[in-house]
């Protein structure tokens, strides 16, 4: 199974659609998405392409491939127009024997981290600055922004197969990788 991951879309329809053609592109099973889904927020600039409506319309089309939570910018009224759910704070999937705990990262964080076991998958989103590494026997992933990259960082998602995340920008050329059988 292949996961795609991104967080931070705020609304880009630009980037959203070179995001889902790299999850074409990927052959990847799921999208998750780890928050911030159709408004920029007021400490962002407008995206390239804003365009909330049209950015819930073609994320609808993916809907049964969907597994989102809510970031600080998501709201009650968004699942009036999307047709998947996003209003939960965190949620859990299974890999292999690990446990991946999905968040934006505006409640639990780095310096916040849920209780997890040795082994376990921290992904989160919201700095919009990607991650990939091992703190004490925890991994932690931030797949970085779709569409407002911070601190020099590429327009960029994850992807988790074979047990190797790899963060990619939206050219598809991987430049941090994780595994996390180590």
């Amino acid at each position: 199974m292949k996961i795609f991951f991104m967080s931070d879309i705020h609304g880009s329809l630009n980037y959203l659609q070179k995001a889902l053609n790299r999850f074409n592109a990927e052959k990847a099973d799921f999208i998750v998405i780890l928050g911030d889904e159709l408004y920029h927020g007021a400490r962002n600039p407008l995206p390239l392409g804003y365009n909330p409506k049209d950015v819930a319309e073609l994320l609808n089309t993916y809907s049964e491939k969907i597994i989102a939570i809510r970031g600080n910018c998501d709201s009650e009224v968004d699942e009036m127009v999307l047709t998947y759910p996003i209003m939960s704070t965190y949620s859990t999937i299974l890999y292999n024997d690990k446990r991946l705990f999905l968040t934006h990262g505006h409640v639990y964080n780095e310096d916040n981290l849920p209780k997890l076991r040795d082994g376990d998958i921290f992904l989160y989103g919201h700095t919009h600055v990607p991650v990939a590494k091992k703190k004490n026997n925890i991994y932690i992933i931030n797949p970085g922004s779709i569409s407002i990259p911070k601190e020099d960082s590429p327009n960029s998602y994850a992807v988790l197969c074979d047990n190797l995340f790899e963060i990619k920008d939206l050219d598809g050329n991987t430049f941090l990788e994780l595994n996390i059988n180590e």
